[in-house]
């Protein structure tokens, strides 16, 4: 039994290490989806083995400081911004977009991000095309893509077709901001670190602040978020939510983040598997 003890506390301490390696190697980030549940177990079987107490307490200390972190995100909120962004993964499937556009017209946002955008949801583009005129729509793949939209006008667009990402630089009474609307793929063994290493060179290439909102399919921890966050000189609207739950675990994979942060709050899925988000952020840091 004590043989047991030993293998599985050692098994769980590494992929507890390795959630912290996504710099290392792509597979760090798809752990670290699970480094609350690793943590907590790790902690748990310490507590629970015969080892001695200086041993015990000072291991199950440490693996609760991610915990910790990660939890205080749940109560972290960055000051409410004057602009306002309405995040929202459509889902290609849907067909509520009725429901959709009244979502938006309630809360009147200054700025859209939208991805899976498709032939089954894009007339909710020309359904907002009197309070958000300004829009960019770009492909993500044969099927779907990513858009931007504006009540402010827009002076430049990029389209970067297959790699995830739709920009719309918009004139806002604070000045010109990069609008962006970003869909990550899967994490290791898919290829989202390859999709993030083609995207960096364009995000560090923008000559204005940056807004950026969407699907990351990633945790706000991970090195990939805190690598394009990094890059954009941005930070997550807080606090942390889940956005898609996937065979009952709760995932915060859809993300807002701006120069100076801000308060974001969930929306109804509307026919989406997708919560939506409205983010309320700050373009100066």
């Amino acid at each position: 039994m004590r043989g047991l003890v030993i293998i599985v506390a050692a098994l769980l301490g590494g992929l507890l290490a390795g959630s912290f390696a996504g710099a290392l190697h792509p597979a760090g980030d798809s752990l670290a989806v699970f480094r609350l549940p690793i943590a907590v177990l790790f902690a748990l079987v310490v507590t629970w083995s015969d080892w001695p107490r200086r041993l015990r307490w000072p291991l199950a200390a440490l693996a609760l400081v991610p915990v910790a972190q990660i939890l205080a995100l749940k109560a972290e909120a960055g000051p409410e911004g004057i602009v306002t962004v309405y995040q929202r993964n459509l889902l290609f499937k849907n067909t509520e977009i009725e429901a959709i556009a009244a979502d938006i017209a309630e809360h009147l946002p200054d700025v859209i991000t939208l991805q899976e955008v498709s032939d089954h949801n894009a007339a909710l583009l020309d359904r907002l095309a009197v309070s958000h005129p300004h829009r960019v729509f770009c492909r993500f793949t044969g099927w779907s893509g990513m858009a931007v939209l504006s009540r402010y006008p827009a002076e430049t667009e990029i389209c970067s077709d297959g790699r995830g990402l739709a920009g719309l630089k918009v004139t806002l009474p604070e000045g010109p901001v990069w609008v962006l609307s970003l869909h990550l793929h899967w994490p290791w063994p898919h290829g989202q670190s390859g999709q993030r290493d083609a995207l960096l060179p364009v995000l560090a290439g923008l000559d204005a602040p940056v807004i950026l909102g969407g699907d990351f399919n990633m945790v706000p921890w991970s090195h990939n978020l805190r690598a394009i966050a990094r890059t954009t000189q941005t930070r997550r609207a807080g606090p942390l939510a889940p956005t898609l739950v996937i065979r009952g675990v709760p995932l915060p994979i859809d993300h807002v983040l701006a120069p100076g942060g801000g308060r974001v709050q969930v929306l109804p899925r509307l026919g989406s598997d997708h919560l939506g988000l409205l983010a309320r952020v700050s373009v100066m840091p």
